[in-house]
């Protein structure tokens, strides 16, 4: 049996500035996955060090926290059935040519510095991140008339 969830994805500053927040949300929903939480804002250098967190001491980790509080994100909370797995194959390998065409990256992106999108990529890792960008509060429960039609 197939497992529903939540996962964090997030459009990046790129991505933002060359207007592909509407590519992105269409290709999730085209997959049939639920949006239930978005807004767009200004990521703090406090926050974006706290999602960093694990790249602390890397030698890329400057440039990250100076681009991803560079220009506004669209943070987003999606839900469906193994809902991580599905995201991050819709937005291809982190290095945009490595990823495959099709993929929201292998598609859009060229740079891994600038790769457009940030997924999840465990459900401990959607949980961390999603509490970081979001309250309860936020989040919105409904039903899709078609969900009878993606799932058994």
């Amino acid at each position: 049996m197939e497992t529903r969830e939540r996962t964090f994805l997030m459009v990046k500053p790129d991505g933002v500035q060359r207007a592909l927040v509407g590519n992105v949300i269409s290709r999730m929903e085209n997959k049939g996955l639920k949006l239930v939480a978005m807004k767009m804002m200004q990521v703090s250098r406090e926050l974006a060090s706290r999602h960093y967190r694990e790249h602390e001491g890397k030698p890329f980790y400057d440039g990250l926290i100076e681009f991803i509080t560079s220009a506004p994100v669209v943070a987003m909370i999606w839900e469906g059935n193994e809902v991580i797995e599905m995201t991050r194959t819709l937005v291809g390998a982190t290095d945009p040519k490595k990823a495959a065409p099709g993929t929201m990256r292998g598609d859009l992106a060229v740079f891994t510095g600038k790769n457009m999108v940030h997924a999840s990529d465990s459900l401990e890792s959607a949980t961390r991140e999603i509490d970081l960008f979001f309250n309860e509060n936020e989040i919105c429960s409904y039903n899709q008339p078609h969900e009878s039609c993606l799932y058994e």
